[in-house]
């Protein structure tokens, strides 16, 4: 099943289930499950079969008044913000990560940013981290694969919805979509991350810092990321195809075509990156909730002359997720700080 969020403008927040073109308003009937965070705790307490208790829940519930095509197009119309699929009611328990260099196009274009000697291209550690991963990033069952790359993103404080805005910090030099798929997890009360489904994510980034120097990744990160528009609770991530449109002044300025993901084109296994991920005992508190970032085959910044600038909109697609995620660039303004003493 495909879910959805949305607020409305006296901040309550709805739960629909997208049918066709149709939201189903799941909280209308069911005013406790008024977040997807609240859903899924439910299911995962209860130890319920999600599509059984969803197929009960929906039962005589009402339509939205608008279709799913009318408000992705245009969520203002109709007073509503389409939220993050999942959220967490207190931003500091939502982490945000990502695995890189798990595809076998993203090694080139990291590779194009560090290294201008083609002769040298298999002795980067990009190149050499990407071999390790093609080697070992897929084990046996019951076996334990190679560490991938690993990167922290930010907190729920980073996280956009669909049509929002991305923020373009006044110290960046410059921006990078990451067309993605996110996975989205619940910790149980046991300890145990439980996988209630996937997403669209742009994993924007500041390249141009990351080129700079390599070690300069973990701060090209904290930027803003958008996930949305909904959640499939269904998804087999084998082969997902995805695509990204960039338009400025309403032209499009890039399309990547077909981008590849899923485990059948990456050098890891979901298994593996999501054991590397969680093996962390911060990373297993019960009712946090965790957005991981699989990575993308290509960026647009290797092949490009133009700079991002505000106003410019980024769209993202797949044939296994309803609807497109757009986000549109907005230049934040420098904030003034005081580092004290007490």
């Amino acid at each position: 099943m495909n879910l959805i969020q949305l607020k409305f403008p006296n901040n309550s927040i709805a739960v629909g289930v997208i049918h066709g073109d149709q939201i189903i308003n799941l909280t209308a009937n069911n005013r406790d499950i008024d977040t997807s965070y609240k859903l899924f705790m439910e299911i995962i307490n209860n130890s319920y079969n999600l599509e059984d208790f969803l197929e009960e829940k929906i039962k005589n519930c009402p339509l939205f008044e608008f279709s799913y095509d009318e408000l992705l197009s245009n969520p203002q119309k109709f007073d509503v913000i389409i939220l993050p699929p999942l959220t967490h009611p207190d931003p500091y328990r939502l982490f945000i990560s990502g695995t890189g260099l798990t595809h076998t196009g993203s090694v080139k274009s990291r590779d194009m940013m560090h290294n201008d000697d083609e002769s040298k291209k298999d002795e980067t550690d990009s190149a050499k981290m990407f071999e390790m991963g093609l080697k070992g990033g897929k084990p046996s069952s019951g076996e334990i694969g190679v560490a991938p790359e690993w990167f922290y993103k930010g907190n729920g404080f980073n996280i956009r919805g669909h049509k929002e805005n991305i923020l373009l910090p006044s110290f960046s030099l410059d921006g990078g979509e990451e067309p993605e798929v996110v996975g989205c997890y619940v910790i149980d009360k046991n300890r145990n991350p439980v996988r209630v489904g996937f997403s669209l994510g742009n994993e924007f980034s500041d390249h141009e810092t990351e080129q700079i120097n390599y070690l300069y990744l973990a701060h090209s990160k904290l930027r803003n990321c958008s996930v949305g528009p909904s959640i499939n609770t269904s998804l087999n991530f084998s082969d997902v195809t995805i695509q990204c449109d960039i338009k400025r002044d309403g032209s499009l300025i890039y399309s990547s075509g077909e981008l590849k993901s899923g485990e059948e084109y990456m050098s890891h296994s979901l298994d593996n990156m999501e054991y590397h991920h969680f093996k962390y005992d911060i990373h297993r508190n019960p009712g946090d909730i965790h957005l991981h970032f699989f990575g993308t085959s290509q960026l647009s910044f290797s092949t490009r002359k133009w700079k991002f600038m505000p106003g410019d909109t980024i769209s993202i697609y797949s044939d296994k997720f309803q609807g497109r995620l757009e986000n549109t660039l907005e230049k934040s303004f420098e904030e003034n700080f005081e580092i004290k003493k007490v």
